[in-house]
């Protein structure tokens, strides 16, 4: 199936700071994805109920507070009671890499520490949206 790749890019709990998230919401658009960007202090049931509303492939999380252990996995949990089993999430931010294997191990697909290069951002997104719903993308 072709498609643009549709991303919810959020920036979960009390995080004030949207820089980085808005970076890479308009590095996606460029790359021909449809993004909506949530904006600041959303919930994990606001992120989920945005990614249902929008049919979004992929939910893209920015945090830099230190609570990604808490609340990625309240959006994980909200994911499968919602029945998105096909929709992509990955996490960026300040994320100790100890974290990243619980992160995934809780069903994260993938994890961006700062300094990752938007090209492979674009990449994984694309690759993420490719496995879980099946979209071909021509890179």
């Amino acid at each position: 199936m072709d498609k643009r790749i549709k991303v919810i890019v959020a920036k979960l709990g009390l995080d004030g700071h949207d820089r980085g998230a808005k970076v890479i919401a308009r590095a996606l658009k460029d790359a021909g994805m449809e993004v909506v960007y949530t904006g600041l202090r959303q919930t994990p049931q606001q992120i989920v109920k945005t990614a249902i509303q929008e049919d979004a492939d992929v939910i893209g999380v920015s945090i830099l507070s230190g609570a990604h252990l808490e609340l990625v996995p309240q959006i994980v949990e909200a994911m499968r009671n919602a029945g998105l089993n096909d929709v992509g999430l990955v996490v960026g931010g300040v994320i100790p890499p100890e974290d990243i294997s619980k992160l995934k191990s809780m069903g994260v697909d993938e994890v961006f520490l700062p300094g990752t290069g938007l090209k492979e951002i674009i990449a994984k997104v694309s690759s993420v949206a490719g496995k879980k719903r099946g979209i071909k993308v021509e890179q």
